[in-house]
């Protein structure tokens, strides 16, 4: 088959697809009695990488496979084309979500203890409905707390491919009390997986959550059940899936039964 069919063929698929695609995904496009040569699919998307270098969109790898974005550059203008309104998260919420992606497995009690405050039922459900965070266990200690990790929505939604490419926590300067279980000594690969250390920090700051000294807002656990009630608004930007990530429960932990 010819490799600019090829290409064709999965620059199309990419575009109609509403979810990443796998190399898997892709092969499966081709007919049994006429597969595609090896190699020429990552042959395309090479092809396809190269070829956007100089457009507005770009061919990124994340957790769920291979996808077209906007580039960062000119995402700004293409926003206006979505005028429903965007959630904004309290930096309670960031500072949770920061915690069980740096921490993972970590239990509710363990997020409270580091954050100094009580965490709210709904913000916990609210990062589960965006498929975010889901249950990966209990910890084995006196009434079995549930331990909570990412998912693979979590890392496409920031454009990460692996907890690997999260920002070094440098970066998170506002929440010093982080200590990562994980060897994120890798930095971010350009723009795209920045957008976590973009999102905890500039996004919180145009909320106004804190004061200067890091106080938590009294009207906290008001403003997450709000967030529960507005992130259906913004589910646009999320794309579902069902395919989650499986960090490691560690030592004290065991598997959630079914």
């Amino acid at each position: 088959m010819d490799q600019t069919l090829i290409r064709q063929i999965v620059e199309a698929a990419l575009l109609a697809a509403p979810q990443p695609l796998t190399l898997a995904q892709l092969a499966g496009l081709f007919p049994e009695d006429e597969p595609a040569p090896p190699g020429s699919l990552e042959q395309a998307i090479a092809d396809l990488r190269e070829a956007s270098a100089d457009r507005g969109v770009e061919l990124v790898e994340v957790a769920s496979g291979f996808r077209f974005q906007v580039k960062a550059e000119v995402h700004g203008w293409v926003a206006r084309l979505w005028t429903e309104r965007q959630t904004k998260y309290t930096r309670a919420t960031l500072e949770t979500l920061a915690l069980i992606a740096y921490r993972q497995p970590i239990t509710r009690g363990e997020i409270e203890q580091i954050r100094g405050v009580s965490v709210n039922a709904n913000m916990i459900k609210m990062l589960e409905e965006r498929e975010w965070i889901r249950s990966v266990g209990h910890r084995d200690v006196p009434g079995r707390p549930e331990l909570f990790g990412t998912t693979k929505g979590f890392l496409d939604y920031f454009g990460l491919k692996s907890l690997d490419e999260l920002p070094p926590l440098a970066e998170l300067k506002d929440i010093p009390e982080l200590e990562p279980q994980l060897p994120f000594d890798i930095a971010p690969a350009g723009v795209a997986s920045a957008a976590l250390a973009a999102s905890l920090d500039d996004v919180a700051d145009e909320d106004g959550e804190t004061d200067e000294d890091g106080g938590h807002d009294e009207d906290e656990s008001a403003d997450e059940a709000d967030e529960a009630d507005d992130q259906t608004q913004d589910d646009r930007t999320v794309e579902t899936t069902t395919a989650h990530s499986h960090p490691e429960a560690g030592d004290d932990a065991e598997p959630e039964q079914k």
